[in-house]
């Protein structure tokens, strides 16, 4: 029993009535549209089709009311609005201290040596971004 190093893993999300609008996946794929201009290659990172990102976009924006991502002109593609870019840095900083309080408590509460999660790149990542995996 003393011999594992358990990982601790959080999922955080933020949702209104039954619509999920700012999670993890959310805010990778927001992060990647910045990092690379284009929703296409934002999707092709996290490894799910364009329509798959889009929906999700469009689902929080559609909670949010109001736009995450704007056009940089005709065919350039897109960049985070400003409410997109302040939404990415608030959520990543809640993510990183509700992280960190649980892993105090964890390191706390039980005997083992607890690790906290090391976040994986999405494209290495197979599946639903979205979808929490189950152990």
């Amino acid at each position: 029993m003393h011999d594992i190093v358990p990982t601790q893993r959080l999922h955080l999300w933020l949702e209104s009535g039954r619509d999920m609008f700012l999670g993890l996946g959310r805010v990778q794929l927001l992060e990647r549209v910045e990092e690379f201009g284009s929703l296409n290659k934002a999707a092709q990172a996290m490894g799910m089709s364009y329509r798959a990102a889009w929906g999700r976009l469009k689902r929080s924006e559609s909670v949010l009311g109001a736009a995450l991502v704007e056009k940089t002109g005709p065919k350039q593609g897109f960049r985070l609005t400003e409410l997109g870019r302040d939404l990415v840095q608030r959520f990543r900083d809640w993510h990183a201290e509700v992280e960190a309080y649980a892993l105090t408590r964890a390191r706390q509460t039980f005997p083992w040596p607890i690790e906290p999660f090391d976040e994986p790149c999405p494209a290495d990542v197979p599946g639903d971004p979205e979808k929490p995996r189950r152990a």
